[in-house]
C-alpha cells in the first residue's frame, strides 16, 4: 500500500494542480481584459485601443473598435470551392461567421490549431459577419509606449501599413480591419 505526500500548505496530495483555483484566476484575467477592453473603446483608460495578437508568427496590432468578440476555436464548417485561408463557417451566438487563416492569406503557413488559437470576431460596426484565426491573444498594447517604424506601404497591402518597435526591439503591426475587408481579395473566397 502506498501513501501519497500531502503539501502541508494546502493538505492536497502533492503534484496534483489546482483546478479550482486556475480556473478562478482565469475567470479574473477575462473579467480584468474585458474591463480594459471596455475602458478603451470608450477612451476612459490610459491603454491604446490596440489588442496585441500573434498571426503566424507576426506580432499584429488590431484596434478594439474594429474587433469584436475573442472566442475559442470551436467547430469550423468547411465549405467546398474556396481557398485554403478561408477556413469554413462557426456558430457565434447563433450568427454565422466566416473564419480566415489570415496568416495563409498573407503567403504563411497554415496557423495550427492549440489552446491558445482564438477567433477575434470583426466589430458589428464594420458590418462584416468574419472572423480572423490568431495564433494567441497577447492582451492590450500601448502605441504611445512604442516607436512608430518609417517603412514604405507593405507591397500592396495597405491594411498593413503600420508598424512599430516596442521596448523589447519587437516589431508590431498594426492591421486595418476596415480596409482588409475592403480587399478585393479577401473578399473573393472562391476558387
Amino acid at each position: 500500500m502506498t501513501q501519497s505526500i500531502s503539501d502541508p500548505v494546502s493538505d492536497k496530495p502533492a503534484g496534483k494542480p489546482d483546478v479550482l483555483a486556475r480556473r478562478t484566476r482565469l475567470r479574473e484575467f477575462q473579467a480584468q481584459l474585458v474591463e480594459r477592453m471596455q475602458a478603451a473603446r470608450t477612451g476612459a483608460s490610459p491603454y491604446a485601443r490596440q489588442l496585441g495578437v500573434l498571426i503566424g508568427q507576426r506580432y499584429c496590432l488590431l484596434n478594439l473598435q474594429e474587433a469584436g468578440e475573442i472566442i475559442s476555436v470551436g467547430a469550423i464548417t468547411t465549405v467546398p470551392l474556396t481557398h485554403d485561408w478561408f477556413l469554413g463557417l462557426t456558430n457565434v451566438r447563433g450568427s454565422l461567421v466566416s473564419v480566415i487563416d489570415l496568416a495563409r492569406f498573407q503567403g504563411q503557413g497554415a496557423t495550427q490549431l492549440d489552446r491558445e488559437s482564438r477567433i477575434v470576431v470583426f466589430a458589428p460596426g464594420l458590418s462584416f459577419n468574419s472572423g480572423i484565426l490568431v495564433s494567441r491573444v497577447l492582451g492590450l498594447r500601448n502605441v504611445a509606449d512604442m516607436q512608430e517604424q518609417a517603412s514604405a506601404e507593405q507591397a500592396g497591402v495597405p491594411w498593413a501599413a503600420r508598424q512599430y518597435v516596442d521596448r523589447d526591439a519587437q516589431v508590431w503591426t498594426e492591421l486595418d480591419l476596415s480596409l482588409i475587408v475592403q480587399d478585393a481579395q479577401f473578399l473573393h473566397v472562391g476558387i
